[in-house]
């Protein structure tokens, strides 16, 4: 959710209140336009999205059907794909609810060509939405996104929930992941634990954005009086534990390719940050030996998934293993 949509909601909020307080004892309210109504349904239903997004992990997806947890208790649910709960309560009993989804083919199986999008800290499947129209109108495949709630766990939490997931889908014969952000070192550390047989599944690997190398923002922020102390999750691994975070993360064996935001100078977007950045990660800090293509566009961080020439990018790396659509050799960066 937006800053804006935020101050929306706040503000809908306030002008009911006001609105209510100065009718007292008034006998009608006057009727609200049906269009308002469900502009504001909408909003209200954006804000909740939102909040959930940061509560609930994937433990199942097949296409846009899921089993998921709330993390560090038993607590489980089934989406359908309009994210409507279907079942709620012990992971048993949601399992069982999933399982005969996936029996009466109403959640049907996933097969051949699979990719699989992760999103960042602090955000939801939603901010992968305009990339997933994207990929699937320009592939022929299965673009599919894992949910995880980014700052109730840490990367190797959720790292062992994309197992759960890849695990589940064994007819996806290859499988190829978009990570923004924090998301691909939820790769990185899925690689790090993935069985044998899943890791010869996967192909191709795009980095939106990854803070490879760690984040001196985060580094930065948790200087701030207080503020590591009350880092949760994943935000502790990069504000607090990077340097025992870092040596579990794998270097992909696949072909993976690097998108770093920044404006191709030595300032970058942030006052923050030294050398060129996207506001949030350093390019230097994207930067990941054995990459078989890297990508510099000037795009801010949060926007990068968003934006018509990383989609491009992005399709043509998941066919072609390059950027440009054409077979490219190795790139140097950082182990």
């Amino acid at each position: 959710m937006t800053g804006c949509d935020m101050k929306r909601a706040v503000a809908i909020v306030a002008l009911a209140l006001v609105v209510a307080a100065r009718r007292g004892g008034a006998a009608e309210p006057a009727a609200v336009p049906e269009e308002v109504v469900r502009r504001d349904a909408a909003l209200i239903d954006r804000v909740r999205r939102s909040r959930e997004a940061l509560e609930w992990t994937d433990e199942a997806v097949l296409h846009d059907w899921r089993l998921q947890r709330r993390p560090g208790t038993e607590e489980c649910r089934v989406l359908d794909p309009d994210d409507g709960v279907i079942c709620a309560g012990d992971r048993a009993e949601c399992a069982a609810a999933f399982a005969g989804l996936r029996e009466t083919g109403r959640a049907p199986a996933v097969r051949g060509e699979t990719v699989i999008l992760l999103h960042g800290l602090g955000e939801g499947r939603r901010s992968m939405r305009s990339l997933a129209r994207s990929l699937r109108a320009a592939l022929d495949a299965t673009v599919m996104s894992f949910g995880y709630a980014s700052v109730k766990a840490d990367i190797d939490a959720h790292a062992r929930a994309l197992a759960a997931v890849v695990a589940g889908i064994p007819e996806a014969r290859r499988v190829s992941f978009v990570g923004h952000s924090l998301g691909n070192l939820v790769v990185r550390r899925w690689m790090a634990v993935a069985a044998a047989a899943d890791l010869d599944r996967v192909r191709r690997v795009v980095m939106l954005g990854p803070p490879n190398q760690g984040a001196d923002l985060a580094r930065l922020a948790g200087r701030i009086w207080g503020l590591a102390d009350r880092a949760e999750g994943a935000a502790r691994d990069l504000v607090v534990n990077w340097e025992a975070v870092a040596p579990g993360l794998a270097v992909p064996l696949c072909d993976f390719g690097i998108v770093a935001g920044g404006k191709g100078d030595d300032v970058g977007y942030s006052p923050l940050l030294a050398g060129d950045d996207d506001a949030v990660v350093r390019v230097a800090e994207t930067r990941l030996d054995g990459a078989a293509d890297f990508l510099l566009v000037p795009v801010h961080h949060a926007a990068l998934m968003d934006h018509e020439t990383v989609q491009r990018a992005t399709a043509a790396f998941l066919k072609t293993g390059s950027f440009a659509g054409q077979p490219a050799g190795p790139v140097g960066g950082e182990r």
